[in-house]
């Protein structure tokens, strides 16, 4: 039996992600340096932030991670379990990531196991769009559907945010149960608060 939902987000992964491929590459590099700018901002010297290498269309990461190290924030990246978990490393810099499987550059240095995300105050998660009511539409390998179950097991509430391009900030995106809100959507042109979370 099909699952209108999962067909619905399908419908609007494939969209989203035609117009990533679309973009120039001056328009991502412009649109990377913008969320640097935003999303640097949302942690200070001291914190732990989990945050993620950009592949491909996605909004580019690359300047905000050396923005956020530079700053004296400690960055940890995810590495990719053969089950599709994440574990976890901290960024050293660009020259200490290495290719890994799927496109993905990972960190180079010690593993430091998938419950290491729980110390983070501020969780950057990819995704492909975000709605009025903080839902996030994500690529649906569901390895960050595990992140935020574990950071709930945890009892712990870490900042969420989508890093996103402008168009992709939405009236609606179709939720299932397990789907969770976030709190925040960076995009170039500022930090959106889409939605609140209960007490």
């Amino acid at each position: 039996m099909e699952d209108p939902v999962h067909n619905e987000k399908g419908d609007l992964r494939t969209r989203l992600l035609s117009r990533r491929r679309e973009l120039s590459a001056e328009g991502r590099a412009a649109a990377a340096d913008a969320l640097a700018g935003h999303a640097g901002e949302l942690a200070g010297p001291g914190a732990t932030v989990a945050a993620y290498v950009s592949v491909g269309a996605e909004p580019g990461t690359g300047p905000l991670l050396d923005s956020l190290r530079a700053r004296g924030v400690r960055v940890l990246l995810p590495v990719l379990l053969p089950d599709n978990d994440l574990d976890w490393a901290e960024y050293a810099g660009p020259g200490e990531l290495a290719p890994a499987g799927r496109g993905l550059l990972e960190p180079v240095g010690p593993r430091l196991g998938p419950e290491a995300v729980t110390a983070a105050s501020l969780v950057l998660l990819p995704g492909l769009a975000v709605d009025r009511g903080g839902l996030r539409l994500g690529r649906g390998g569901g390895s960050y559907d595990r992140v935020l179950a574990r950071l709930g097991r945890a009892g712990v509430r870490p900042v969420l945010a989508v890093l996103l391009y402008d168009h992709e900030l939405l009236e609606r995106v179709p939720a299932e149960p397990h789907d969770r809100p976030v709190d925040l959507a960076v995009t170039p042109s500022g930090v959106h608060r889409p939605g609140h979370r209960p007490g």
